[in-house]
């Protein structure tokens, strides 16, 4: 949050006019965290008040679409100005020799990288000691559980984190805060501690789509901000030019597994939703790569961790959790057979994604299996995201649905690669639809 009555959007445009104190807005963003984060545990590390006004001054003099604005980064990225540790202890709390390339594009948006937020260790599944701020006693999800919570409970407008498996998505489902996984590349993965990097996917988070859409247009400049004159209330904004209907594909089945009473609650929400919209939802099956897209991602991820985290194994085993060493161990099983074959599946299923997509506008799918699981030891599962993250098509999480106890359930929109504009209209339309941001 950046004002009580002020979107992001807005807070930036006053900033620009000179109409809000930049120096103030800071003030006021380091208090809040203060205030509350020694209870939510959604930062590892914030910068003092004075480097964020030196920092502000020459983000100030140079301009750029974000205006100061307050960034949270998962700390997998490297960083100078703040320490980076990865989620473990391997690492002394130190900065980088140089920022992640992410870092620097935030910066030359005009953000202000106000803190590193948690992350599981090396990005994987150990928990981190992050709450959950809109379901309490519950996960936030992993492995960007700090970025999700920090967004979720108002303590920065925008948070940056990444996805190898579901890491972006379902946290953003658990915690009620909208997420975009862009289309694989989109944004910059140098500089950061790769888990695997065929898969590692750089994401951001935002308190509603619309905003979400202009930071991604910020840091991408690609064209994905949303026109405020658009009328995001009818179906009818979203294929003017054509007059076709929409059409919103509904799967009648997945390869993962059955869906939870949660799961299709949120559906049938987002069915309902569509509908009363005008939009036509077509039924469809996964077709038959669909299984084997998602089964080769474990070889994928598997073989290039195993790798990727050579230097922590082969240096320090004993300082890694128990669950990621033994995944390692395992991992090293992985043949280089294997792995070929299950990137020779990822790239067919990639090709054949692209034309499958032609026969709707965007798929819609639940964000997580089911709402966030009770207690801290795990991070829930990445059943529903896998798949999505290998193909490396847009996704965003859209709020407003809610699982069987009445926590957030999120709902998926995904589009075919490269069509991102597109998947954050017809987020921003459902979202609204559903009331959790009218």
């Amino acid at each position: 949050m950046t004002s009580p009555h002020l979107s992001a959007i807005e807070t930036a445009s006053q900033l620009a006019a000179g109409s809000l104190d930049a120096t103030a807005l800071v003030r006021e963003t380091l208090a809040r965290i203060e205030a509350q984060d020694a209870q939510l545990g959604a930062f590892v590390a914030v910068l003092d008040s004075a480097d964020a006004l030196a920092q502000l001054k020459v983000l100030r003099a140079q301009g750029g679409p974000l205006q100061g604005l307050p960034v949270a980064v998962k700390d997998i990225f490297n960083t100078t100005t703040l320490p980076t540790r990865y989620g473990s202890a391997i690492y002394p709390s130190a900065p980088s020799r140089c920022d992640a390339a992410m870092v620097s594009v935030i910066r030359r948006a005009g953000g202000l990288v106000i803190g590193k937020s948690s992350t599981t260790e090396f990005a994987f599944l150990n928990p981190t000691a992050t709450l959950n701020p809109n379901a309490p006693g519950h996960t936030p999800g992993g492995s960007s559980a700090g970025s999700a919570a920090a967004v979720a409970a108002g303590l920065v407008p925008f948070a940056v984190g990444t996805q190898t498996g579901g890491s972006i998505i379902r946290p953003a489902s658990y915690c009620g805060v909208s997420a975009l996984k862009p289309t694989f590349g989109m944004l910059p993965t140098s500089g950061f501690k790769s888990f695997s990097w065929s898969l590692d996917t750089v994401g951001l988070f935002a308190a509603t789509v619309r905003e979400l859409a202009w930071f991604a247009e910020a840091v991408t400049g690609h064209t994905l901000a949303l026109s405020p004159l658009a009328d995001s209330t009818q179906v009818s904004a979203l294929n003017a030019a054509t007059g076709k209907p929409w059409v919103v594909a509904v799967p009648d089945g997945y390869p993962w597994g059955p869906l939870s009473a949660s799961a299709q609650k949120a559906m049938d929400s987002g069915s309902d939703a569509w509908r009363a919209l005008g939009a036509e939802i077509k039924r469809v099956t996964f077709p038959s790569w669909m299984k084997a897209v998602y089964e080769a991602h474990d070889a994928i991820q598997g073989y290039e961790a195993w790798r990727t985290l050579a230097p922590e194994f082969d240096r320090a085993p004993e300082a890694l959790s128990s669950v990621l060493r033994n995944y390692l161990m395992a991992s090293s099983h992985v043949t280089a057979a294997d792995y070929q074959a299950a990137q020779n599946t990822a790239a067919a299923g990639r090709s054949a994604c692209d034309e499958w997509f032609k026969q709707f506008d965007v798929l819609m799918a639940p964000s997580a299996p089911d709402e966030a699981p009770a207690g801290y030891s795990s991070t829930g599962a990445s059943t529903h995201n896998r798949a999505w993250t290998l193909l490396g098509t847009p996704c965003v999480n859209v709020t407003g649905a809610t699982g069987v106890t009445g926590l957030p359930m999120g709902l998926t929109l995904i589009t075919a690669q490269r069509a991102d504009q597109t998947c954050l209209i017809a987020a921003d339309v459902l979202e609204r639809a559903l009331g959790h941001h009218a």
